[in-house]
Parts: structure tokens; sequence; C-alpha cells
């Protein structure tokens, strides 16, 4: 397994942007398809995006897609997500997540055995 590592975190106003990063510890990072979870108190963790080890494929939540950006750079050992247009509904902890299961078979948290600590976000009005 990798260790994660989430920064990026903060408060931001509506319509702006944060970007978050996961760096990895651990060798073979680049074999690890990895992702993003979101959590409010009370409710479920919810699927962010996610992408995969070479980064040519990548898959987003309906109410993310077209104002968040997943990308990777294996060389750092580093994923990013990039928030644009945040909302408050946008306001989380966001966990980052690694896996290294086939990426067609990655939906929910049980498919991931990494977890990071988490990073607070949080957007105001």
């Amino acid at each position: 397994q990798v260790q994660l590592v989430e920064s990026g975190g903060g408060l931001v106003q509506a319509g702006g942007s944060l970007r978050l990063s996961c760096v990895a510890s651990g060798r073979a990072f680049s074999t690890y398809a990895v992702g993003w979870f979101r959590q409010t108190p009370g409710k479920e963790r919810e699927f962010v995006a996610l992408i995969s080890w070479g980064g040519g494929m990548n898959r987003y939540a309906d109410s993310v897609k077209g104002r968040f950006t997943i990308s990777r750079d294996n060389a750092k050992n580093t994923v990013y997500l990039q928030m644009n247009s945040l909302k408050p509904e946008d306001t989380a902890d966001y966990y980052c997540v690694a896996s290294r299961r086939p990426y067609s078979m990655l939906y929910s948290t049980n498919d991931f055995g990494s977890w990071g600590q988490g990073t607070q976000v949080t957007v105001s009005s």
C-alpha cells in the first residue's frame, strides 16, 4: 500500500478556486489508480473523481463535472484536484484514495485500500 497525504484545503468564497494535492510515499505509485472522495458530517463518503495509473482515463461525479479536474504527475508521486467555480455544497472533507485494482472496477469506498487523512474545504456563500 502507499501512504497518502493531502494538502491544499481551506476557506474560499463561492465562485473561487482551490487546488488539492495528494502526495504518495512508497514505490510503484505509478501503478495505482488514484481518486478523491468527500464527506460532510452525517453523510456517507461521496465519490468525486478518479484517474487511471497512467493518467489517460478519468471520471467525475456529475455534481463536479466541468468544474473539477483531476491530474497526476507520477515523477512527483502527486495527484491534483483543481476545483473551480466552487459552490457552498462543495464544502466537505476531501480524501485521497488509491488502488491497484483495475480502473474499470473502482467505484465505491470499499474498492480502495489506501486512504489519506483528509483535508477540509469550506466554501462560503
